[in-house]
């Protein structure tokens, strides 16, 4: 049963995740603002952070960003679509590896310095991470191919841009780690099942509308 509801909240929090990619996203961009750092250091950290804290299930980020990414991947209106859902799926990646390194850091009794460093570097590492991952799949998958001189001009770029969900995420975090009554445990699978499935389908039909 633990299980079923893992998956229907890995489900839920993919789908906002993605939605927000999609949605959000295209308003960050259409107001020229830097929608990767702003999206990865709030949804991105925010949502994959909250759900390990209350969930305690390793491998659910990189569920919640397989969903993302396929809901960004099925979203081909918007620019970039395979270069983004790499991304969105390279960050999950990347949080999973990175969290257990810094648990100490997002634990309830750490520090506040502890919590804003925490959320500075997985902010930035993901950020970072997904960006140059994506880069590297998109130009492999395509028919120039990858060739590692093309990417070292702009990886300055890439660092210098990460720095912005690096200031994110040291706000994100503690945030998040601040409710200490969120005990998932006591809600009914009839309500969480429900609101997981409906939230969902909302979230992936108003992706389709658009």
């Amino acid at each position: 049963m633990k299980k079923g509801r893992i998956f229907a909240s890995t489900l839920l929090f993919g789908s906002l995740w993605g939605f927000a990619e999609i949605v959000l996203g295209d308003l960050l961009r259409n107001a020229e603002l830097p929608a990767g750092a702003i999206l990865t250091g709030v949804f991105a950290l925010g949502l994959m952070l909250l759900s390990r804290m209350m969930f305690k299930a390793r491998g659910m980020q990189f569920g919640m960003a397989l969903v993302a990414g396929l809901l960004r991947l099925f979203n081909p209106i918007t620019t970039s679509h395979i270069c983004s859902a790499i991304a969105i799926m390279a960050e999950g990646l990347t949080f999973e590896v990175l969290y257990p390194l810094l648990m100490p850091a997002a634990d309830e009794k750490s520090t506040l310095v502890l919590r804003v460093s925490s959320g500075v570097i997985l902010s930035y590492t993901i950020y970072v991470t997904g960006y140059i991952i994506s880069q590297i799949l998109t130009a492999a998958l395509s028919t120039a191919g990858f060739h590692p001189a093309d990417l070292l001009p702009y990886l300055p770029v890439i660092f210098g841009s990460g720095l912005l969900a690096a200031v994110i995420g040291g706000v994100v975090a503690p945030l998040v780690v601040l409710p200490r009554n969120v005990r998932v445990e006591k809600v009914e699978n009839a309500v969480l099942y429900p609101i997981s499935l409906i939230g969902s389908a909302l979230c992936w039909l108003a992706v389709f509308s658009i």
